[in-house]
């Protein structure tokens, strides 16, 4: 489908006269509806208005494309207008707007309005494209632009396509198939297909991949194409349904792998250099036998604990939050008897409420974390063994440490059992997942756990939290400095998620200070990345000072992942500006005794933040110092493309 076929000539506007950006998408909705292609005016509207809440459709550049796709949409359809004055439209780069495109869709499976969209977008980074387009006299003269342009483009594309024809190598039409999957499903996840993407158009090879992300698993491979596949690449730091891939050629790595090593893995796969999976085993290609296999297994089962783990942790914990927050702001603690403060929380009925539900929430984090554990070892029948372990350890005084151990021991029993219970009649096979595993596996890890792990581990969880508690001066300081730079080191990876695991944990102790250190140091490195795009503009290319402003919004929502980018072009200068930076806010934080009830959020969670406008002063702090040594210690621009 062409541009033109969805753009008609009365929705065009080469005049436009508004003052502000609702202003401008209610002009952009009426020029929309001139084409016939909208049913509902009002709803198609509201949908305009909503898709613009979630984020500003304004690019940067000058240039705008609100979309929506709604059932109020009869037919997809474009909308054009030029406004010569521009209009501030919230746009990434601060720029006002003078070039709005609106798209609308019909409610349908085929997603017209993000192919749409991706062939708008391409066309638009064009800067005499767009000027065109601005300096068109008539309505006609901007439709031939746009013809114009994509034929063009069109043409440059079928040339590229016949020249990678042309150059492809041997295995060119190949099918490789792949799935990635992080423990979070934000960052790394979609990363990793990205540049496995990439690379396979680059090689020649025809690809799929699979993400298993925060919102599930989207474009999920079918029968069909594992026949085909002549591999499949699972780079995955998570639990993935593997039954499937039995009988075909497997590597499986770290998701990491999948973003910087992609061209190793596909030219592996496309070669035949993988084993064959078997069905409740494991391919076994040559990575996977080196020295770190056992290690990275050990994480993969850990992640799909936490991974699982987290949306408890994280909504349990800031109701948990908000109920401290609402007796804070309707009961002065000090003039409370002492036998009552340790119901603060829990004092007027609103703060009760949301303390219980976060509580029961919050209840699940061991259990959960043990079960998933389990889990990614023994498969589902490890889920019921390794919830009631956790369970025990919640209950118990082993804590998130026995948990931990329950999650492992849990599979690895189960594993045992089905070795044993291999031998048994095929009759029996039916019986083994819902009597024989559940019940001798859940009575062995239940006396494990009673007699054997709770006395030294619950001995050892309560000397921790006695130490935490105890911690005071150089001490503190020094424990703040050591997690603010753990979540700096590699941004999402087990270093990290090692940091916040422990600060999670930290909550559900008592000790609100780790926690603060934890998540001021996972903030800073975006917003010091930010700054130093701003500051620093010669060390960076354009496309990172495009992307760098965002990255205050990721910064201050706690979302580490958004300085991978930047660390992943030049890591050995990007990464130890980040680190220390990360590790001056975490120290400041224990110095000013900041603390932290909420596991997640970012500034939308400083209400609850103890000291928040030392906090404030923690984070500019080590943000600052972030940006300064980035500007210190990269390399300039100018100068790496005068050697290059």
């Amino acid at each position: 489908m062409k541009i033109r076929d969805l753009l008609a000539a009365e929705s065009i506007e080469l005049n436009g006269k508004v003052t502000g950006k609702k202003e401008a998408l209610d002009a952009m909705v009426d020029l929309m509806a001139k084409s016939g292609k909208i049913n509902n005016v009002e709803v198609y509207r509201k949908g305009v208005y909503a898709r613009e809440e979630e984020s500003t459709t304004g690019i940067g550049e000058g240039i705008a494309i609100p979309h929506c796709k709604s059932d109020s949409v009869s037919r997809p359809g474009l909308a054009a207008m030029v406004v010569p004055e521009g209009v501030d439209f919230d746009s990434l780069d601060g720029e006002k707007v003078n070039l709005i495109f609106l798209i609308a869709a019909p409610n349908t499976k085929e997603n017209v309005h993000l192919d749409v969209l991706s062939k708008l977008s391409v066309l638009l980074m064009d800067e005499d494209f767009t000027a065109n387009l601005r300096n068109a006299k008539t309505v006609d003269e901007f439709l031939h632009v746009i013809d114009a342009a994509e034929a063009e483009k069109d043409a440059e594309e079928e040339k590229k396509e016949e020249e990678k024809k042309a150059e492809a190598p041997v295995s060119n039409g190949k099918l490789i198939l792949a799935v990635t999957g992080c423990p979070t499903g934000i960052a790394h996840t979609y990363m990793a297909a990205e540049a496995l993407e990439k690379k396979a158009k680059e090689l020649g090879y025809r690809i799929k991949v699979e993400t298993r992300g925060s919102g599930g698993a989207k474009n999920v491979l079918t029968k069909a194409e594992i026949a085909e596949a002549e591999c499949i690449i699972v780079a995955a730091d998570t639990q993935v349904p593997m039954d499937r891939f039995a009988g075909k050629p497997v590597i499986q790595c770290k998701v990491a792998d999948g973003i910087s090593k992609a061209e190793e893995l596909l030219t592996k796969a496309a070669n035949g250099h993988a084993s064959i999976y078997e069905a409740g085993g494991k391919a076994a290609d040559d990575e996977e036998e080196g020295k770190d296999s056992l290690g990275h297994q050990i994480y993969k089962h850990l992640m799909n604990g936490v991974s699982h783990m987290l949306p408890f942790v994280v909504g349990g914990g800031i109701l948990i939050a908000i109920a401290f927050l609402i007796d804070g702001f309707s009961v002065d603690l000090n003039s409370l008897p002492l036998d009552q403060r340790s119901n603060f929380g829990t004092i007027t009925p609103m703060a009760a409420m949301f303390k219980s539900i976060g509580g029961v929430a919050f209840g699940f984090m061991l259990p959960i974390l043990a079960g998933f554990i389990a889990m990614s070892i023994a498969d589902r029948p490890g889920l019921a063994v390794g919830f009631v372990g956790g369970a025990i350890a919640a209950n118990g005084t082993s804590g998130f440490l026995g948990a931990l151990v329950a999650g492992f021991l849990a599979g690895y029993v189960v594993v045992l059992l089905k070795k044993i219970c291999s031998k048994l009649p095929d009759s029996l096979e039916g019986t083994k997942p819902v009597l024989i595993y559940p019940l001798f596996g859940i009575f062995i890890v239940g006396v494990l756990m009673t007699y054997v792990v709770e006395p030294p581990i619950g001995a050892l969880n309560t000397l921790i939290n006695n130490g935490l508690n105890g911690l005071n001066g150089a001490s503190a300081i020094l424990l703040g400095a050591l997690l603010g730079g753990m979540m700096s080191v590699d941004m999402g990876g087990p270093v990290n998620k090692a940091a916040y695991v422990f600060g999670t944990a930290s909550i559900a102790a008592g000790n609100y200070n780790i926690m603060a250190a934890v998540m001021v140091g996972g903030m800073v490195p975006p917003i010091a990345i930010a700054l130093a795009t701003l500051i620093f503009k010669n060390k960076f290319t354009a496309d990172e000072r495009k992307a760098g402003p965002t990255n205050f919004i990721m910064g201050l929502s706690f979302i580490t992942e958004g300085a991978i980018p930047f660390a992943a072009s030049d890591p050995l200068h990007v990464l130890p500006a980040c680190a220390v930076g990360s590790a001056a806010a975490g120290a400041l934080s224990m110095a000013f005794n900041c603390t932290l009830m909420a596991p997640h959020g970012g500034i939308f969670v400083f209400l609850t933040v103890g000291n928040p406008l030392l906090y404030l002063v923690a984070l500019a702090v080590g943000s600052a110092v972030g940006c300064v040594l980035l500007g210190v210690l990269k390399k300039k621009q100018l100068k790496r493309r005068e050697k290059q």
